[in-house]
């Protein structure tokens, strides 16, 4: 991928129709997310609902951006917490695209997503405005204006309540696009892990139906290429294609099945 093709925003670029692909940095190492930039990977997850660092660790949030910013690769922050002041954080932090985890009411939402911004839906957003690294410390120019235009904020739907009340959720304003989370959602119905059972399946459909009916991009997990196929036809634009660590094991681990020991 060309460095013309990744100059615009994951918000521009999904808004213009593209199918964009990730990667989960699950060691949250700065050198490999650096690395996934230089093969061309669109955007590199930081799941810190998980794992990583915590969203108030500035230095060690500020040294995977950096590493992002230098091949110009995307990073998607998922936040651990609907929290509105660490959406804030984050985003003084740098972070332009980010999702929200385990959403089930549409005032949560649209409370959390109203921080990111300095404007919202016409009215005062909840954002603070002040000279933090996202302003290049108070060097950059028309702050205000970029930050609001770059901004991209998601949620997951992973839970039973989130798909009761999806309808209202997907018109809430500026809602960038919608994760869906097969992993939690079978707890939540139930079936804990069974992807395959007909509720988290049928689930799963109607929150990619009525997301695709809302106009609002939808993502999800790739459990290999085919499906990563199939999920592109089904009008998937947001795909993570597996995880850090998940590629060294099926490497390495082919490495030492292919070695003939004595």
């Amino acid at each position: 991928m060309s460095s013309s093709d990744r100059s615009h925003t994951m918000r521009t670029r999904l808004a213009d129709g593209e199918v964009l692909l990730g990667v989960l940095d699950n060691v949250y190492d700065p050198s490999l997310v650096e690395f996934y930039g230089e093969l061309g990977v669109d955007f590199v997850w930081l799941d810190l609902e998980h794992a990583g660092p915590s969203p108030w660790d500035a230095p060690a949030l500020e040294a995977l951006l950096r590493a992002a910013e230098r091949t110009g690769i995307e990073p998607l922050v998922r936040l651990p917490t609907l929290d509105p002041s660490v959406v804030r954080k984050v985003r003084d932090a740098g972070v332009r695209s980010l999702f929200l985890p385990r959403v089930e009411s549409v005032e949560e939402v649209e409370h959390a997503i109203r921080a990111a911004y300095f404007e919202y839906d016409g009215e005062p957003g909840d954002r603070g405005l002040a000279s933090p690294r996202a302003r290049r410390w108070g060097l950059a120019d028309d702050y205000v204006r970029t930050q609001d235009e770059s901004a991209l904020v998601g949620v997951t739907i992973e839970t039973k309540e989130a798909v009761e009340n999806l309808d209202a959720i997907l018109h809430v304003p500026h809602l960038g696009f919608v994760f869906i989370g097969p992993l939690d959602l079978s707890v939540s119905l139930g079936h804990p892990n069974e992807l395959d059972h007909p509720d988290v399946v049928d689930a799963v459909e109607t929150i990619r139906q009525k997301a695709t009916d809302a106009g609002i991009p939808v993502g999800g997990l790739g459990f290999g290429t085919d499906d990563v196929n199939e999920k592109i036809e089904q009008g998937y634009q947001l795909l993570n294609l597996g995880s850090t660590t998940g590629a060294l094991q099926g490497v390495v681990s082919g490495w030492l099945d292919d070695v003939d020991r004595p």
